[in-house]
C-alpha cells in the first residue's frame, strides 16, 4: 500500500512585500485612520507591523498620497504641496467665525480650561453658542469639571481636531518660536505664553467627573 508522506513542517513565513501589499489595501479601504493594532490584526503572525508601516511611509514620502500618522494612528493624506490640486473638488470646509477660531485654539493650546480662563485669555465674553458651534464639528469635548468654586465645565480637544488638522498628537501643534517665525507673536514673550496642552482621555488632579446626563446632552451647561 502506497502511504503519502504528509509535510508538517511550518510554511514559510510570507514575505515581507506581501504584508506590506496588504497593509496598504487595509489602508487605503478604511473611511478612518487605523492605530497599529489594527493594522497588525489584519497581517500574517509572522510580520513586523512597526516595520511595516515604516516601510510603507517611506514608500509613499515622494508620492501624491502620503502615508502619515495623525492622532497616533495612520492613515494615506493628500500630497501637502498638492493639496491646491483637489481644492475646488474638496467638499466645503468647516468654516467657524473668528470668535470660535479663537476659542478655538486657546482650547487646544491650554486645554483642560474653562470657559472662564477662556474669557480671561481672550479679554472678552465667550458665549455659549459658540462653545456649542465647537462642540458641534466634533473638534472639542467636555472633558469633567474644575474643582474649584463654581465646578465649572473644563474642554478639550478631540481625535477628530487631531485629524483635520493633521497632526499626530497635540505636541505637534506649533511652539512658541513656530509661531514667532510665522509673524503670528512678535517681541520678547514669555516661554510658557504657549503652554504644553493635555488632552489625554483621563481626567487630571484637578479635574472630576462630569454628570451622566450632561455626558449624554452634550451642551455646554453654563450660561
Amino acid at each position: 500500500m502506497l502511504t503519502l508522506a504528509v509535510d508538517n513542517r511550518p510554511a514559510d513565513p510570507p514575505a515581507h512585500g506581501e504584508a506590506m501589499r496588504i497593509a496598504e489595501a487595509v489602508l487605503f479601504a478604511s473611511p478612518e485612520p487605523l492605530g497599529l493594532d489594527a493594522v497588525a490584526a489584519r497581517l500574517p503572525a509572522a510580520a513586523d507591523p512597526a516595520r511595516v508601516l515604516a516601510d510603507l511611509e517611506r514608500l509613499y514620502a515622494g508620492r501624491g498620497i502620503n502615508l502619515v500618522r495623525v492622532g497616533g494612528k495612520w492613515a494615506f493624506r493628500t500630497a501637502t504641496d498638492l493639496t491646491f490640486v483637489l481644492a475646488e473638488d474638496a467638499g466645503a470646509p468647516q468654516k467657524l467665525s473668528r470668535a470660535a477660531m479663537e476659542v478655538l485654539a486657546i482650547i487646544a493650546y491650554h486645554q483642560p480650561t474653562t470657559r472662564a480662563e477662556i474669557e480671561e485669555i481672550r479679554g472678552v465674553t465667550t458665549s455659549k453658542g459658540t462653545l456649542d458651534v465647537l462642540l458641534e464639528t466634533g473638534w472639542i469635548r467636555m472633558r469633567g469639571r474644575r474643582k474649584s468654586p463654581g465646578r465649572p465645565v473644563t474642554f478639550g480637544t478631540t481625535p477628530e481636531f487631531l485629524n483635520h488638522f493633521g497632526l499626530n498628537a497635540i505636541n505637534d501643534l506649533p511652539g512658541l518660536e513656530e509661531l514667532q517665525g510665522l509673524g503670528l507673536l512678535e517681541g520678547k514673550l514669555p516661554a510658557d505664553l504657549v503652554p504644553v496642552p493635555f488632552d489625554a482621555e483621563a481626567l487630571g488632579d484637578d479635574e472630576e467627573p462630569l454628570e451622566p446626563e450632561l455626558m449624554a446632552l452634550g451642551p455646554v451647561g453654563e450660561e
